[in-house]
């Protein structure tokens, strides 16, 4: 069987190769109905491999999985569209963008807790940035795409000095998956 993606050196850490091969033939056969079960956009975006010596590349793995979470979304569109209607699916996408509004409309430096001292966070201003890209995409239609969203880095901070890195993680996916809904 042929490599799913290129490998780094053996010197390097890359993805586990049998996870990450298990990961995308369940995936497949998920999208082609030959598995039971169902996969979702979280599912992708929190799906986590081993790192070893001489592994898969974590940036093809990375795109792909990209590329598989965009295909996933993609086909539950087309699949509710066709059972309720291009509005109606417009309208739930609506829904969901509204879920992120309440974070939205917070005031700068308080729109996620702080980290707990000592813990890996992500910058406030950085992230309030972000968040002000989104407040201008949902309500004057600035152009913003789920990959900028998602290729988003956040300089790192300790403690009480960032935003907790959890809650920014899933909030971020969320808003990645109504651009998905949309593109």
């Amino acid at each position: 069987m042929s490599s799913l993606f290129g490998t780094v050196s053996k010197v390097h850490n890359g993805y586990d190769q049998d996870e990450v091969d298990d990961f995308f033939d369940h995936a497949r056969q998920v999208y082609e109905g030959r598995a039971e079960g169902r996969l979702t956009s979280t599912d992708i975006q929190t799906s986590v491999f081993d790192l070893v010596r001489g592994g898969y590349d974590t940036r093809e793995v990375d795109a792909a999985l990209d590329r598989l979470e965009g295909a996933f979304i993609a086909r539950q569109r087309a699949e509710y569209v066709a059972a309720h209607g291009q509005q109606a699916w417009m309208n739930a996408l609506a829904e969901r963008a509204r879920t992120l509004y309440g974070r939205l409309g917070r005031p700068d430096g308080e729109k996620f807790a702080p980290a707990e001292r000592g813990k890996p966070a992500y910058d406030v201003d950085d992230v309030d940035d972000l968040c002000d890209r989104l407040v201008a995409y949902f309500d004057r239609q600035v152009p913003l795409s789920a990959a900028e969203v998602r290729e988003a880095t956040f300089t790192r901070r300790r403690g009480a000095d960032g935003y907790a890195e959890g809650p920014v993680d899933a909030f971020f996916a969320r808003a990645i998956e109504v651009l998905l809904g949309v593109e």
